[in-house]
């Protein structure tokens, strides 16, 4: 047991700094680098386009679940597109059926695409639907925290500025006030664009811990047979 957690401290300790580094750039990025005015609180308001701070995790995550290799690199970023291109569908077709109040269209639109996820496993191995359910899921979560745009009228917002907050037909229905309302759109890119990072992370996570583990010594055979050499 001594020995794995010898094992496992140099990656808990990059991962651990990885993940500092991205809750520190991607806070900034979304509430003081790229914004579009000041709220007046120490923080300003994000633009449409923005990271997501947990979306990154799940990729990250996922990762390591398929194996931490180049393969798994692939089968996540094939699983992220494949996830918010569904959740893109469930933005746009749920509405149409029914919006609000009512939630049978999106119900019904989030059984037909699951049918379709796991059907398609017959594609081969590089299609992982476990990281496509976790894509999707990060999409839909962000959708809502955004306001359920298309499904609740301009839930998303409208001309996405701080003046547009203090009106509530322009605000949008996005957490804190219509802060982080955000339309359609951009929901689905900034979902992937997150979730990319989050592969890259994972990526960035195995190759730094090998750069920082210490090689175990030689055994003496070893050595005499390498000096004789």
């Amino acid at each position: 047991m001594i020995e794995r957690a010898k094992q496992a401290v140099p990656l808990a300790l990059v991962i651990g700094l990885l993940a500092a580094l991205w809750v520190e750039f991607s806070l900034n990025f979304t509430f003081h680098w790229v914004t579009d005015g000041d709220l007046g609180i120490g923080l300003s308001l994000p633009s449409n386009f923005h990271l997501i701070v947990p979306a990154a995790f799940v990729s990250w995550g996922f990762f390591f679940a398929a194996g931490a290799d180049t393969a798994a690199f692939t089968k996540v970023v094939i699983a992220s597109v494949v996830g918010t291109v569904g959740g893109l569908l469930l933005m746009v077709v749920a509405p149409a059926l029914a919006d609000l109040p009512d939630f049978w269209g999106i119900a019904v639109t989030v059984a037909v695409l699951a049918f379709v996820v796991v059907v398609a496993t017959c594609i081969g191995d590089m299609y992982y639907v476990p990281a496509v359910f976790g894509a999707f899921a990060a999409t839909v979560f962000w959708w809502i925290a955004t306001g359920l745009d298309g499904w609740a009228k301009n839930g998303g917002g409208i001309g996405n500025s701080v003046a547009a907050l203090a009106k509530p037909a322009t605000a949008g229905t996005g957490a804190f006030g219509g802060v982080l309302s955000t339309p359609v759109a951009w929901v689905f890119v900034d979902t992937l664009v997150t979730l990319l990072i989050g592969t890259l992370l994972g990526v960035a996570s195995v190759r730094l811990t090998a750069i920082v583990t210490p090689r175990p010594a030689a055994s003496a055979p070893a050595r005499e047979t390498a000096a004789t050499a």
